[in-house]
């Protein structure tokens, strides 16, 4: 007798519905957290969004114009490690959907005409290369030329990119000037940092807000923790490079949950822009 094999189909649970907490280690359902703005709803983790999503909750609704999508990265070193560093930017664009770690342009929070620019992380780790430098310096100056408020959201883990060497930290001075000559000309920028800021964008740009917002929570610094820990040999503090340390001794103005941050955004530009 012949013997006959069934295979059932097994009913799941289909990927990607639930996603696991970094905070509370809870698993939590991913509709329920994209709801809420990107945040666990059981302990208000802040999970890492991206560009594009900060923009549709800070920015009025159809009001944001993109600039500088001409701009693309190039290979000025012909750099390899892993793989061809032309080769990663390709990926890189492929799987995010962006052409850098960088948009930015103008919009309207809350009726407030602004220029905006954010950094998001899922592009080689926010960091700074010479396109999203270039893209940052002549926001600040359209900014400068149309008299108006500038926001810069800093997402970047990777603070300046390797693969472009001298050319990428050439760019935290240039953003710098940039910004020294928007405050001369009595501009008002407010820096949000989230997590990750860290490295070369963190000790340029990210600081020099005349207000900085952080959201909870968020790692902040030059060097990672685990870096500094092994050069100066001491134990750190648990909360070392938080937002919330970092309030504490003077380096963050506020730390501002996402659900407030629009508002609060637009209560400082009213507060300070004459």
């Amino acid at each position: 007798m012949a013997s006959t094999s069934h295979s059932a189909n097994k009913r799941g649970v289909p990927e990607g519905l639930w996603i696991r907490c970094d905070g509370c280690e809870a698993t939590v359902y991913k509709k329920q957290v994209e709801q809420h703005l990107g945040i666990c709803p059981e302990c208000d983790h802040h999970f890492i969004i991206s560009a594009q999503e900060r923009i549709r909750q800070l920015l009025d609704e159809d009001s944001f114009e993109e600039w500088f999508t001409e701009l693309r990265p190039c290979d000025p070193l012909g750099f390899v490690d892993k793989k061809a560093y032309k080769d990663r930017l390709v990926a890189e664009q492929k799987r995010t959907g962006l052409t850098e770690a960088c948009i930015a342009g103008r919009g309207y929070m809350r009726g407030r005409p602004l220029v905006i620019a954010l950094t998001d992380s899922s592009f080689i780790m926010g960091s700074m290369g010479s396109v999203v430098g270039e893209k940052l310096t002549r926001s600040i100056e359209h900014a400068t030329e149309q008299k108006l408020p500038l926001v810069i959201v800093s997402g970047s883990g990777g603070g300046a990119r390797m693969h472009e060497g001298i050319l990428s930290l050439m760019q935290m001075g240039k953003v710098s000037a940039a910004l020294a000559r928007y405050r001369d000309a009595g501009g008002f920028f407010i820096s949000v940092l989230t997590n990750p800021t860290m490295g070369g964008v963190a000790a340029s740009f990210a600081s020099l807000g005349d207000i900085v917002l952080a959201e909870p929570k968020a790692l902040i610094g030059f060097a990672g923790p685990r870096v500094i820990k092994a050069a100066i040999k001491l134990e750190l503090p648990s909360d070392f490079q938080t937002s919330e340390f970092l309030l504490e001794h003077g380096f963050v103005d506020r730390v501002v949950g996402r659900p407030e941050l629009r508002l609060e955004i637009a209560r400082l530009i009213d507060y300070c822009v004459k």
